[in-house]
């Protein structure tokens, strides 16, 4: 790409370039459109492991669910507790849900069976098959290498979201914004009646809103009503200060008004979910966390909730973890500039169970650390850090997944009524 198109300036920053600023909306079209002349330049003519499309264990009376970006499964979860609530009932799918086995022994009967995953985090893959049912094919290289993706109801991922966020370079033309193409292409082929794209708030402001424009119009290009919405996970019980957009779109065929979720907590609704709610039992057995010392920029802002509020967003990084909210509350001594008042030995970072427990995971849910016993316990636990926090709570997507969940369960049994022949849903 050429100097001009870069949008950015070549001036070291946090990151490696600090993004222009009096850029003009022509600017980032014409770099928009060149990178996705350069991405899908990068689709293999081949497709690698195209043996498992033959193999796809589809099930005719289920939404089958094609799963993008899968990670450790935070968004699937929710999904599949949302498709059990529709049919065995709300407070019989949570009571469930609570317990490994209980919920294996029920966790069939969910209106969603995911057919298809695909991840290049290899820990992440392991602690998906580690905690959903074997029945799915999971695709654990790069989704620029996949040619053909299996027919499915239903695709669901966050796209990688770096290039978008607010605390990293916001740099429009950088590559990772663009692996969202891939995602079209892959509803392009599997047809699905909905799909769902979660990413994060700074995408909504990149570009002056013109990034956020382009990825709606490519997805209504492609022959779906997309609407898109900035959801707070703590209106949803989750313990967490965490904003992030879903775009949803129903293909132009569907009869179905996809309506996002009214929040269940806060105001004159349900108390929000605090600290201490979610992890005030683990005070004492905290288990493993990250350790070690504070950089100028972990220090540069309040990293310490308290007991009564809900977390700072989690981030996917054992070293960037909240501060566990015990003890005395950070002191504020000049601008970007924050101390212990009782020095460092007397706080400490969240632990991985208990940033799971802020993400809404249940206690049974296992992370992997790679199984690498020559690794530092940071470096291993560093990766369950990564897992957990690029994760969707897994209670925010079932409130976005419940919609459909109960208009599927509706559109089935009148297709079974009717005693359909079509394999698929839709």
């Amino acid at each position: 790409m050429t100097s001009e198109l870069t949008i950015k300036l070549e001036q070291k920053g946090r990151a490696k370039y600090k993004p222009a600023s009096d850029y003009k909306i022509e600017d980032v079209q014409k770099v928009l459109l060149q990178k996705i002349i350069e991405e899908n330049s990068k689709i293999p003519d081949v497709n690698i492991d195209s043996d498992y499309l033959a193999n796809i264990q589809y099930q005719q009376n289920k939404v089958n669910v094609l799963s993008l970006f899968s990670g450790c499964g935070g968004l699937d979860l929710g999904f599949e507790l949302a498709g059990l609530a529709a049919v065995i009932g709300e407070d019989a799918a949570m009571a469930a849900f609570a317990n490994r086995d209980t919920f294996d022994a029920v966790r069939e009967n969910s209106i969603f069976h995911t057919i298809y995953t695909n991840d290049l985090f290899n820990e992440a893959n392991e602690s998906y098959a580690m905690n959903f049912p074997r029945d799915h094919f999971q695709h654990g290289i790069d989704i620029r290498k996949v040619r053909n993706f299996p027919k499915s109801d239903l695709v669901i991922g966050g796209f990688p979201c770096p290039g978008y966020s607010v605390g990293g370079p916001r740099l429009i033309d950088d590559e990772r914004n663009f692996l969202y193409l891939h995602f079209i292409r892959a509803i392009t082929q599997a047809k699905p009646a909905i799909f769902i794209a979660e990413n994060v708030k700074g995408m909504l402001t990149l570009g002056k809103g013109e990034v956020i424009r382009q990825i709606t119009d490519d997805f209504s290009a492609a022959g779906y009503r997309v609407q898109y919405q900035l959801l707070n996970s703590r209106d949803y019980g989750v313990p967490q200060l965490r904003e992030r957009v879903f775009i949803v779109g129903v293909r132009n065929d569907i009869a179905f008004d996809y309506h996002y979720p009214q929040a269940t907590h806060g105001g004159n609704l349900q108390p929000f979910v605090t600290l201490n709610d979610a992890i005030g039992d683990l005070k004492d057995y905290p288990g493993p966390l990250y350790t070690g010392s504070y950089s100028s920029m972990y220090m540069s802002r309040n990293r310490k909730k308290r007991w009564d509020e809900q977390s700072f967003t989690i981030q996917a990084s054992g070293r960037q973890a909240p501060l566990h909210p015990g003890g005395l509350p950070m002191e504020h001594i000049g601008t970007d500039q924050w101390q212990f008042p009782n020095g460092e030995a007397h706080h400490r970072r969240l632990s991985v169970k208990e940033i799971a427990r802020i993400q809404t995971f249940p206690d049974w849910f296992t992370f992997s650390d790679g199984g690498n016993l020559d690794a530092s316990e940071n470096s291993r636990v560093d990766k369950q850090y990564k897992q957990i926090g690029n994760a969707v709570p897994v209670l925010l997507a079932k409130a976005v997944a419940t919609p459909i969940a109960q208009w599927a369960v509706t559109y089935l049994q009148q297709r079974e009524q009717q005693n359909s022949q079509q394999l698929m849903l839709f």
